[in-house]
């Protein structure tokens, strides 16, 4: 039985307790200034870290955030509002979608970003191993697009990570179980299939909002509406 929860450390709440907001809100102000001058994400991220001295932890946070105005343009130009998913084909970037909520479910902290989409700190290192908190995941990105009537889903899976096509094998029969009309594959690189689609894609990837033709924000819809446990940063 799966037990374990996802992306808190015990740190955290030290890390991103209320008085470093106003301290974040400046290196994120800072970042996305850099960012839309050219810079690149690494050095940008260099110059802002040492500047607030923050740690590697609230770093990650700080660029989840951050966004150039250029970026934020062209994602709203691809933006698409809930009433266009109906009877349409979704596509969806599997493991980036499942461990954020997986994250917020699990009241660990998650970060909206200055494009409006939200992101956590966590990364599967090659290996994905299920948590206490994934089959309800599952089961809320599959109701809400029920509601919203998609036609149907596909979901891309990250081939080379472990367990992968365990959870191929979840996905589908959770799709049986609850008429979800999904499919699910297993590619080498889901990021590039994804930024190629013709279809509305649903991730917070930012290479992949910027290259795609349509995309959803269903991430924002979840957190705000059905996830109330969710430690939401801001600034």
């Amino acid at each position: 039985m799966t037990t374990r929860n996802r992306g808190k450390k015990s740190s955290d709440d030290k890390w991103f307790e209320s008085k470093w907001h106003p301290i974040f809100t400046e290196a994120v102000n800072d970042l996305c200034y850099l960012l839309t001058r050219g810079y690149a994400e690494n050095s940008g991220l260099q110059i802002v870290g040492n500047r607030y001295k923050l740690n590697k932890r609230q770093r990650n946070a700080v660029l989840r955030i951050s966004c150039s105005d250029q970026g934020i343009l062209a994602r709203n130009k691809s933006k698409c509002k809930e009433l266009e998913l109906k009877d349409k084909l979704v596509e969806i970037d599997g493991f980036n979608l499942l461990i954020l909520l997986e994250n917020a479910l699990s009241g660990a902290y998650v970060f909206k970003g200055r494009d409006g989409l939200y992101r956590d700190i966590s990364s599967v290192h090659g290996s994905y191993k299920r948590v206490v908190k994934t089959e309800k995941a599952i089961l809320l990105t599959g109701n809400r697009l029920k509601e919203m009537k998609v036609k149907s889903v596909k979901w891309y899976l990250d081939q080379p990570v472990s367990n992968s096509g365990r959870l191929k094998t979840r996905l589908l029969e959770i799709s049986r179980e609850n008429e979800f009309n999904w499919e699910v594959e297993l590619v080498f690189d889901p990021d590039k299939v994804l930024a190629k689609s013709k279809n509305i894609v649903i991730t917070s990837d930012g290479w992949i909002l910027e290259n795609a033709e349509k995309w959803f924000n269903l991430s924002a819809s979840l957190i705000e509406d059905y996830i109330k446990e969710s430690n939401i940063i801001e600034v």
